[in-house]
């Protein structure tokens, strides 16, 4: 049986009993109360939301994924999405509704920006942390503004509309900036790995890698170390004796051969090395494998 189709909210009826205004706030409990604490899917055209969550929490759907909130919580709802919120009950916080139209001509000029008002985001507890006082503040001027009868309080209400707006994107750019930085290191990872495939039997110094891939040991260090949980000449050594305990087990070349074939100059560091990554000594690691006691080396 196909599932009804969302509810298409026209933007008169977010503004409820309200007068008729640029855009809508109001607190989360209006409608929380109003529905039990739970608001079924539904979407909005032409309509952005932005809300935050000051006590409480909420399991959100968003576009069919799932999001558990818990104090403080911000969402930027964009139009079209499909959304349903079950907040705890008594949770508490804001709910500003704006015209997108607005946000699209006052971003007219940074296209960066505009491009990310068409994404929904979710700013969890952790991303709020440094910077919930800021969103609180944003939302209380709004909200103090949409209560006043002052002149020129249409044009307030859209100034502090795409302030709020910007805090958002913000935080959007910054989430994206993110994504882009690990992109950048899981491809430096990527390329020391391809690179270690290549030159491990004949370059055992992380100089020569590190050269190749345009940056520093350090940095090649610290960056794999961020990604794979280890430093890159860790990365080295391990490639290393993966292809010594291969030539052990399948083949009955000597030990001096085997550190020959791996570009060691030094049958008695090559051991060391072995010995120090394994446990035991190349030699006594062979026998191991024939008598059934050590675990064979991957393919």
């Amino acid at each position: 049986m196909r599932s009804p189709a969302p509810i298409a909210v026209a933007f008169r009826e977010v503004r409820h009993f309200m007068p008729d205004d640029c855009m809508h706030c109001e607190p989360i409990g209006v409608r929380g109360v109003l529905h039990g604490w739970s608001i079924p899917a539904h979407r909005h055209e032409g309509l952005h939301q932005f809300q935050l969550i000051e006590r409480g929490g909420a399991e959100a759907t968003l576009d069919g994924m799932d999001h558990r909130l818990a104090a403080p919580a911000a969402l930027m709802i964009a139009p079209g999405t499909v959304h349903a919120f079950r907040y705890q009950p008594g949770s508490a916080g804001c709910q500003v509704t704006v015209p997108t139209a607005l946000l699209k001509s006052a971003f007219s000029t940074a296209p960066a920006l505009s491009g990310l008002l068409d994404l929904p985001l979710v700013i969890g507890a952790i991303g709020l942390a440094a910077d919930a006082g800021c969103a609180a503040g944003l939302f209380g001027s709004l909200s103090a503004e949409f209560e006043r009868a002052e002149p020129g309080r249409t044009e307030a209400l859209r100034a502090h509309a795409v302030l709020l707006a910007t805090w958002f994107l913000r935080h959007a750019s910054a989430g994206e900036r993110a994504h882009a930085r690990q992109a950048v290191r899981d491809t430096l990872v990527q390329r020391y790995r391809a690179l270690l495939e290549l030159h491990f039997r004949q370059q055992h110094a992380l100089p020569f890698f590190a050269s190749a891939l345009q940056v520093t040991p350090d940095h090649l260090s610290r960056i794999c170390r961020t990604v794979t949980g280890r430093p890159a000449l860790d990365m080295l050594h391990e490639r290393l004796v993966r292809e010594a305990r291969r030539l052990l087990a399948t083949t009955d070349a000597t030990i001096a051969d085997i550190a020959q074939d791996l570009g060691f100059a030094d049958a008695a560091y090559f051991s060391r090395l072995f010995s120090k990554r394994t446990g035991q000594p190349p030699l006594a690691y062979r026998q191991s494998l024939r008598q059934g006691r050590a675990v064979p080396p991957e393919a």
